[in-house]
């Protein structure tokens, strides 16, 4: 099947899917979800077609990266790199007021999906910005997302080049405040993708900073976790 078939196979689908998922949403809302069922469920979400949310993740890695992130009780969470929306579900559950997601794809029609994340009881709201992350515009509309709170964690995880991702971290780190925490995905050595380049600079930043990594097999191909703790003062 063709990439065209296969898209207008979707599109057809598109209201099922989009029913299936709100309905999946709605029915992991019924009650208090510990944060393993939250992650298990931003892995795997039970949807699919033009709808399918998923997160590409070593399960004990953003395990422990969101057990780290709930333990600040976040309020503002910035993620660069939306993808399919999986670890985005993650900081919609934990964060209490806004999450800002950005990518290079406009979500079309999951946008209101993603904004309807967040527990029914909580005041969190989702925003999404589509666009180049290293544009001068763009980062002006991300920082006025957060004139008057700063961000209490920032996941980085779009451009992996190591020029990109260091781009990225230099244009957007200001914004998390004192004692925050600032990740980063795909930080080993060995990737199957040679633009996964996320490792060259991490291992430069990691002699400066404060930071612990999340790595489940250090022979693992992809993957792995960085965590730097920004420091309190």
């Amino acid at each position: 099947m063709n990439n065209a078939v296969r898209e207008f196979g979707r599109k057809i689908r598109a209201p099922f899917s989009k029913r299936s998922a709100f309905k999946a949403l709605e029915e992991f809302h019924e009650k208090e979800r510990s944060l393993d069922e939250i992650v298990d469920t931003a892995i795997k979400f039970p949807s699919n077609g033009l709808y399918r949310v998923s997160s590409i993740q070593q399960r004990s890695e953003i395990m422990a990266l969101a057990t780290a992130v709930a333990a600040i009780k976040p309020k503002n969470v910035l993620e660069i790199g939306t993808a399919r929306g999986g670890t985005l579900f993650i900081w919609s559950q934990l964060a209490t007021n806004k999450v800002v997601s950005c990518d290079l794809e406009d979500p079309g029609i999951r946008l209101p999906l993603y904004q309807a994340f967040p527990p029914p009881e909580s005041d969190c709201k989702v925003v999404h910005h589509f666009g180049d992350s290293h544009d001068t515009g763009f980062r002006q509309r991300v920082e006025a997302e957060f004139v008057d709170e700063p961000v209490d964690f920032l996941f980085i995880d779009g451009d992996h080049t190591e020029k990109g991702v260091e781009q990225d971290y230099n244009d957007y780190h200001h914004l998390v405040r004192p004692g925050g925490l600032i990740a980063f995905h795909d930080v080993v050595e060995k990737q199957a993708i040679p633009t996964n380049q996320v490792y060259y600079f991490w291992k430069r930043l990691k002699l400066k900073v404060d930071f612990e990594e999340f790595i489940n097999h250090p022979d693992q191909c992809g993957y792995g976790i960085g965590l730097v703790r920004v420091p309190e003062a």
